[in-house]
C-alpha cells in the first residue's frame, strides 16, 4: 500500500503544478504569499455563512490579543492587491491553508482545506455578468487542459469534464426545477450538461429562500446584471463520475463595491460592520474593484485523479472506525 500512497502523491502533485501554471496564465495572476492566520476584529477573516466558528487563540506577545485561523482570504487579498499596487488586469494567487471545525465530515467535506485563492484587480466597467462569464471560461479551459495531460500521463484516468461549460442564473435554475431542493437542482443541472455554473448565489430568489448563503461583504449577490436577474457571483460545478453527484470546484464573484456592500449588509442586518477596518477602507474608496474566488486544491485533484474520497488526496484528521471501514472498501487515506 505504500508504493501506492506514494504513487498517488506524486500524481498530486502534478495536478497542481500543471493547474496552478495554466491557472496563473489565464488569469494573469502572480504568487504571493499568504497568512494562515489573521487578528480577530479587523473583518479581514472570511465568515463564510456567518454561523461558523473560526479556530483562534490569545497571542502572549501582543498583550494577548485574539488572533484566528483563516477560513478563506476573500478579503485579505482585496487589501494585498492594494499593498502590492497591483494594477488593473494583473492579479495574485495564493496557495490557502485554512481550518473550518464546523465543517460536517462527508466524502468531500474536511475540517483541513486548502485552495487556490486568487484575486484580480479590474476597472469598475468590468463590474459586469458578461465579465464574470468571460473569467469562468478561462478558469474551466484551464480545468479542461489539465484533465487532458492527466489523462495522457496516466490513461487509466479518462476525462470526463465535457469541452464546454454550461451558463444558468440561480432563478433559472430554480425555475427549470421548482419542486427540487438547492443540492437536487444542482445534482440534476450537472447531471446534464457535466459542467456549469450557477450564478446569483447569496440573493433571495422568487420563493423567498437564496440558493446557497454568502457572507454579505466581499461577493456582489444583489446588484441587478444585465440578463434580468441578479448576482455577479457564482460556483462552478462538475458531475463527478465516482460519486454520481454534483461537485462543486470554485466559488467565485466579482466583488462588492460601496453600494453592494451596504445594500448586502442592510438585507443581512449586520450594518454595524461599517466600523470594521476592512469595510471602513472599502466605503472610503481605498480599495480596487476587483474579482476573486477560491478553487478547491484537494477537490481538483479527486476530481482529476478519479478518487471517491477527499482523503485521499489530503492529510486531514479522521475517525479511527472510519479509516478501517473505507480501506476494507480499498479506499486508503493520506
Amino acid at each position: 500500500m505504500g508504493r501506492n500512497l506514494l504513487k498517488t502523491e506524486q500524481a498530486i502533485t502534478f495536478v497542481k503544478n500543471i493547474f496552478s501554471e495554466k491557472l496563473s496564465q489565464a488569469l494573469n495572476l502572480i504568487p504571493v504569499s499568504s497568512p494562515l492566520v489573521v487578528l480577530d476584529g479587523t473583518g479581514i477573516n472570511d465568515d463564510l455563512n456567518g454561523i461558523e466558528r473560526p479556530v483562534g487563540f490569545p497571542i502572549k506577545s501582543l498583550n494577548e490579543q485574539r488572533a484566528v485561523v483563516v477560513h478563506s482570504l476573500a478579503k485579505w487579498k482585496r487589501v494585498r492587491l492594494k499593498e502590492l499596487e497591483i494594477q488593473p488586469g494583473e492579479g495574485i494567487l495564493t496557495d490557502m491553508r485554512a481550518l473550518r471545525p464546523d465543517e460536517d465530515y462527508s466524502p468531500i467535506h474536511s475540517i483541513y482545506v486548502d485552495q487556490w485563492d486568487w484575486e484580480k484587480h479590474i476597472n469598475n466597467r468590468n463590474r459586469t455578468l458578461v465579465y464574470l462569464k468571460d473569467t469562468v471560461l478561462k478558469i474551466y479551459q484551464a480545468l479542461y487542459e489539465t484533465e487532458q495531460e492527466v489523462a495522457e500521463r496516466y490513461p487509466e484516468k479518462q476525462p470526463a469534464l465535457p469541452r464546454d461549460i454550461h451558463f444558468i442564473a440561480s432563478e433559472e435554475l430554480l425555475a427549470k426545477y421548482p419542486n427540487l431542493t438547492p443540492k437536487e437542482r444542482e445534482n440534476a443541472i450537472a447531471k446534464e450538461y457535466g459542467a456549469v455554473f450557477i450564478h446569483g448565489i447569496g440573493c433571495e430568489l422568487s420563493n423567498g429562500f437564496p440558493h446557497d448563503g454568502r457572507a454579505a461583504d466581499y461577493d456582489d449577490w444583489s446588484t441587478d446584471n444585465e440578463n434580468g436577474y441578479k448576482g455577479l457571483n457564482g460556483d462552478i460545478l462538475v458531475w463527478n463520475p465516482i460519486l454520481h453527484t454534483a461537485f462543486e470546484l470554485s466559488s467565485m464573484g466579482i466583488r462588492v463595491d460601496k453600494k453592494a456592500l451596504l445594500h448586502q449588509l442592510e438585507l443581512r442586518g449586520s450594518l454595524e460592520r461599517t466600523k470594521l477596518p476592512f469595510h471602513d477602507m472599502l466605503l472610503n474608496d481605498q480599495l480596487p474593484p476587483s474579482i476573486g474566488g477560491g478553487i478547491g486544491q484537494s477537490r481538483v485533484c479527486m476530481f482529476m485523479l478519479k478518487k471517491a474520497h477527499i482523503g485521499e488526496v489530503q492529510v486531514s484528521i479522521w475517525e479511527g472506525e472510519q479509516r478501517k471501514l473505507l480501506a476494507s472498501q480499498n479506499i486508503n487515506l493520506l
